[in-house]
């Protein structure tokens, strides 16, 4: 999808507006995707209600590589409110929806049925919106508490049910909520000890509801307690009124954090994931200016203010510690922010939490670019946090791709404003992400190494890359699933795998799963890439190939494509095919095939399909030492290493 430079929020709704019909909607999405990004709060759900109902089909006709996620939405109560919730949300994070709404109380018939719709339309994200009602309705009157405990117990046993129906059924995710305990139901209880036990009964349930993701990885379950709590002004869960005149158990304002929340896991699932954490550091990090007030006269833990500082500071550092990286763009000389952040004694976040350190007086969205051309990634891999409105605003207009987070001058909310999009959220935490911090900084290592050098050739051959080809084992599937969700740029088809399709792979007798795992003088890069492989008859297919843009340019690619090949002849094939399906960021691998010696099968604009007869298979990089270790899939004519 093109980036469009987009306004203000003050006037993005009025620029979504002047978009006009449904026709012109359509024609211009990508603009009014980009607009619904920078609307208020407040324009949101008038926004998802211009974007609802535009025509599916011509949507597809008219922008055939916009980024799409399919939703079904079924539950228990009135649901309407919720679909323009999810299109702006959606919207929000560049993403096309339209959701998709079963039958009043049909949750249980869809995820029953194999033929139902919601099985019928493969959804990416099947939503089944609880409510306290699904208990509520079938309790007796009068009810006691064991009662309520048997009517616990036997909705959660259906509930655990519908979940494994799904998981052999269908290939998305399914998203399950807490259930909110109502103060009317322990409120009919006249005497405490029931009350207390009443309500232990009920946690205990969404408690069980929430550990059914340990057995199921196709399953989330939302703690809806915890997302509408991440609203300021935090909603009431149900209207009364609502739910008994119009069967909405849940309030509009409560679906509208819901919304927010499957929004979070469209992006994430369709592989928009942010890997960087940007800071800004005056009145950001610490309170006040660094070049006026010096390192003593910054606010940081010793005043009511600095103590609102370093509760945010320790925010940062927790999201660091699990993988993401950390930096910081600020406008100021670099020896004094070094000073702070290596000696203030108030100070949480330290020099080495941060991947880079990048303080001069040049514009923020310049040393942004630049900052991205350093660690290898994209600038739409950045979270941009800065107290200027001027600042943000300039990131917003000359990087739209950024996700900017608007923090003023209460720093008491700067923490609850950064986490409330859950920007870095992944399904599952790997060993790869923990050590990713390190691993970038020791690619900014090597970086610095290769200025040593004359040639690439001759930076290459010092470097001493390693490459471990092996089949996928179980340790590797959330890993391997990641890059496939994370990897854009070196992603030969854009095909984004869950664990479960990972595992499905390394299942199948005819399906072969590799993981590249790369090493070089400075240390272990870890898991950088995969490639997917399947045989059909004498054809050996080459599903996908991927690479981390960490590891670009040092002939891993071609050391593995060529032992993939090498591979495939040793194992009787007569040729390997292979697809290029162009995305908004693989433009720069559509020759590889090519360039490895296969011959252009079809091209079009939808994509190009290759084929190598395995006659001359290109040898692989001098430099690259490359270790096979295929397993039982290893051919019993071993052939050349």
């Amino acid at each position: 999808m093109t980036t469009t430079a987009i306004p203000e929020s003050t006037d993005a709704f009025a620029e979504l507006q002047k978009l006009g019909d449904a026709d012109r909607l359509v024609d211009e999405l990508p603009r009014a995707l980009a607009l619904v990004g920078s609307v208020s709060e407040d324009e949101l759900p008038r926004a998802g209600r211009l974007l609802t109902g535009l025509d599916e089909d011509r949507v597809r006709r008219v922008h055939p590589g916009l980024p799409t996620v399919r939703i079904a939405v079924t539950g228990h109560s009135t649901l309407n409110a919720l679909l323009p919730a999810l299109v702006a949300q959606c919207a929000r994070h560049g993403l096309w929806t339209r959701p998709q709404l079963s039958d009043f109380d049909g949750y249980v018939f869809d995820l029953t049925d194999p033929t139902s719709e919601l099985y019928a339309r493969d959804p990416d994200l099947a939503l089944c919106v609880l409510d306290a009602r699904v208990v509520l309705d079938k309790l007796p009157s009068p009810w006691s508490v064991q009662d309520l405990a048997d009517v616990l117990d036997a909705e959660l046993g259906l509930l655990e049910g519908l979940v494994a129906r799904f998981g052999a059924t269908a290939r998305g995710t399914l998203v399950l909520n807490t259930l909110p305990l109502p103060h009317a139901l322990t409120a009919q209880l006249v005497d405490l000890r029931s009350r207390a036990r009443a309500g232990a009964l009920w946690r205990e349930a969404n408690a069980r509801l929430l550990r059914l993701v340990e057995e199921h990885p196709r399953l989330v379950v939302l703690d809806l307690e915890a997302v509408n709590d991440a609203v300021r002004d935090r909603p009431t869960v149900a209207d009364t009124r609502l739910s008994l005149y119009a069967k909405a158990h849940l309030s509009p304002e409560t679906l509208g954090s819901y919304a927010r929340e499957a929004g979070h896991l469209a992006r994430m699932i369709t592989g928009r994931l942010r890997k960087c954490l940007v800071l800004d550091l005056d009145n950001t990090v610490w309170g006040g200016v660094l070049g006026d007030d010096g390192p003593e006269g910054i606010e940081v833990a010793d005043t009511y203010r600095g103590e609102a500082f370093r509760a945010f500071q320790r925010v940062a550092r927790q999201i660091a510690s699990q993988g993401v990286l950390l930096a910081a763009v600020s406008k100021n000389d670099l020896e004094p922010v070094r000073e702070v952040l290596r000696g203030h004694p108030g100070m949480t976040l330290r020099e080495e939490d941060f991947v880079r350190v990048v303080a001069n007086w040049r514009p923020k969205h310049e040393n942004l670019r630049e900052l991205a051309a350093d660690l290898n990634i994209g600038v739409d891999s950045f979270v941009f946090v800065d107290d200027s409105p001027y600042e943000r605003g300039l990131v917003r207009r000359e990087l739209p791709e950024v996700a900017v987070v608007d923090v003023d001058e209460e720093p008491a909310l700067h923490g609850e404003r950064l986490l409330r999009d859950g920007w870095f959220t992944v399904r599952e935490l790997t060993g790869e992400d923990l050590r990713r911090p390190e691993r970038y900084r020791d690619e900014l290592v090597r970086r610095d190494f290769l200025n040593d050098f004359d040639s690439l050739d001759d930076y290459l051959r010092e470097l001493g890359v390693t490459v471990r080809l092996a089949a996928v084992g179980e340790r590797d599937v959330a890993r391997i699933s990641q890059i496939t969700l994370r990897t854009n740029q070196f992603n030969m088809t854009g095909r984004r795998l869950q664990p479960e399709d990972v595992r499905a792979w390394c299942a199948d007798p005819a399906r072969l799963s590799l993981a590249m795992q790369a090493s070089d003088r400075f240390g272990d890069n870890g898991v950088v890439g995969a490639v997917f492989l399947r045989f059909e008859g004498r054809t050996a297919v080459l599903d996908n190939f991927l690479l981390s843009c960490r590891v670009f340019s040092r002939g891993i690619e071609q050391t593995c494509l060529s032992a993939v090949l090498r591979y495939a002849k040793d194992r009787g094939a007569r040729e390997v095919t292979g697809s290029y399906v162009p995305t908004a960021k693989n433009g720069k691998v559509a020759d590889f095939y090519e360039r490895a010696g296969f011959a252009a099968l079809d091209t079009g604009p939808h994509g190009a399909t290759f084929r190598h007869d395995l006659g001359v298979i290109a040898d692989p990089p001098e430099h690259v030492a490359l270790v096979e270790e295929f397993g039982e899939h290893s051919p019993s004519d071993e052939g050349d290493n």
